[in-house]
């Protein structure tokens, strides 16, 4: 697949924090302000969603297969991603994401982002274009 991530990027500000919660199933629970702001939906449109709602599909399908190996584990998992907004758009993140325990025992992922720098998104760019 060649680089068309969309029509405009959304730059992060390197004071956003944008924060997701999802069920083990990958269902959001719960979406922070930015996160809503930024991918441009509300936190209504979004709970209750799968996370893959905003997969850019520029992003290879073995990245997310290792995000969810990694958090099933329970182990952290890193990596520079790009998404899509609702308006067709797109934004690169540093995503963190890892497993925590909901308070009736079960599973749950918290997946934390910000700002990638000018060369994370460079390398992200070069090495998801070998893997398309």
């Amino acid at each position: 697949m060649s680089l068309n991530l969309g029509n405009k990027e959304v730059k992060l500000n390197t004071g956003n924090m944008i924060v997701t919660e999802t069920d083990n199933k990958g269902i959001i629970k719960f979406a922070s302000k930015d996160f809503c702001s930024i991918a441009g939906y509300t936190k209504d449109e979004l709970v209750g969603q799968p996370h893959n709602l905003i997969r850019h599909p520029f992003m290879p399908s073995v990245a997310f297969k290792d995000l969810w190996d990694t958090v099933q584990k329970g182990d952290i998992w890193e990596g520079i991603v790009v998404n899509k907004t609702k308006t067709g758009g797109y934004y690169w993140v540093k995503a963190s994401v890892y497993p925590s325990l909901s308070s009736d025992g079960s599973t749950k992922y918290i997946s934390v982002r910000d700002k990638p720098s000018n060369q994370e998104v460079k390398d992200a760019i070069a090495l998801y274009e070998t893997m398309n």
